[in-house]
């Protein structure tokens, strides 16, 4: 089995409905030139892996008629690597990345470069508005945490405890300035993640922090 992501230029969908539309409208469609130089570079460094490292599922890819769009299948062992590799290729080219297993349209529009770890499907290198709002909400067991940081000791981080609540933390410079929260709505924490995610800081003010020690 192949876990398939899909390259699709940014902009052109905001829901995953109107993703699925897009590549089928693109169905039949001669490949474009972007989609064909990202294509061949995928499959020059999957080439100069050995066979048991490859990141892809079925090679070569690309040379079909997919349009603006391109199908990325790849073993399930491969899938943190081949993703890193896809978030290289195509956010300078202004493509996102659409996972049909998991229903996310991952679009660098309006992003910010963050490190960015997800508890249920590993590493992301930007971040969004619309990716923290779905991806808060979206928390779930068996590792229901989001961390979003800039280094060591500039962080902010939630869990989503068992009983629906969030726990949220952020460190601010160093181990003594390691504030924490819980809050119940996942919009809120949202919320405050993107603000500190752009520097904004003053709806922290509303927030009862207490000092965490580790």
């Amino acid at each position: 089995m192949s876990y398939d992501l899909v390259l699709l230029p940014s902009g052109v969908a905001s829901t995953v409905p109107e993703a699925e539309e897009f590549l089928d409208a693109n169905e039949g469609a001669p490949e474009s030139a972007v989609i064909a130089e990202i294509a061949a570079e995928l499959n020059r460094r999957n080439g100069a892996l050995p066979e048991d490292d490859s990141f892809l599922s079925v090679a070569p890819i690309g040379g079909h008629a997919t349009g603006a769009t391109l199908p990325v299948p790849m073993p399930y062992d491969a899938i943190g690597f081949g993703r890193a590799l896809l978030f290289e290729l195509a956010t300078p080219r202004g493509y996102a990345l659409f996972d049909p297993q998991l229903a996310w349209l991952i679009d660098p529009a309006g992003h910010l470069p963050l490190a960015v770890s997800h508890g249920g499907a590993g590493e992301f290198p930007y971040l969004t508005e619309r990716l923290t709002r779905d991806w808060v909400a979206g928390l779930t067991a068996p590792n229901p945490y989001l961390v979003v940081d800039r280094g060591p000791h500039d962080y902010i981080q939630t869990y989503r405890e068992e009983s629906g609540e969030y726990t949220l933390e952020y460190r601010d410079g160093a181990p003594d300035r390691h504030f924490g929260t819980t809050l119940p709505d996942p919009a809120t924490v949202a919320a405050l993640i993107w603000d500190w995610a752009r520097g904004e800081r003053d709806s922290f003010d509303r927030v009862p922090w207490t000092p965490v020690e580790l």
